[in-house]
């Protein structure tokens, strides 16, 4: 695994872990209300991606359990169809998505 590897999939792990943390006791209707909430939630699922682009592709083929084109694609998605961005995926990623996303990452990197 190369250091920069390590770097971004830290950076994974640490946004994914942030936007299930900003959801704890939330509901869909909280989320619907919170427009600051949901920019965050937008801004972090961007920046899993970004990071999860910048992994090394050796990498990315030896951990398939990670859905790597699913998350790259969310972030092109969210970035660049930013006035199509749909609420409900966006809340469906960060209740279903992140955390096996989340259990794979904690397998994987490194204590700090």
């Amino acid at each position: 695994m190369q250091h920069d590897d390590v770097v971004y999939l830290g950076h994974m792990l640490d946004m994914a872990l942030k936007a299930r943390s900003k959801i704890e006791g939330k509901t869909r209707l909280d989320y619907d209300h919170d427009e600051n909430l949901r920019l965050a939630l937008t801004h972090l699922i961007q920046i899993i991606g970004e990071a999860a682009s910048r992994v090394s592709t050796a990498f990315r083929q030896k951990h398939p359990e990670i859905e790597w084109k699913k998350i790259i694609g969310m972030r092109h998605h969210v970035v660049h169809d930013y006035l199509d961005v749909d609420d409900d995926i966006l809340w469906d990623v960060v209740n279903n998505y992140l955390p096996p996303l989340i259990f794979a990452l904690e397998k994987i990197v490194p204590p700090t």
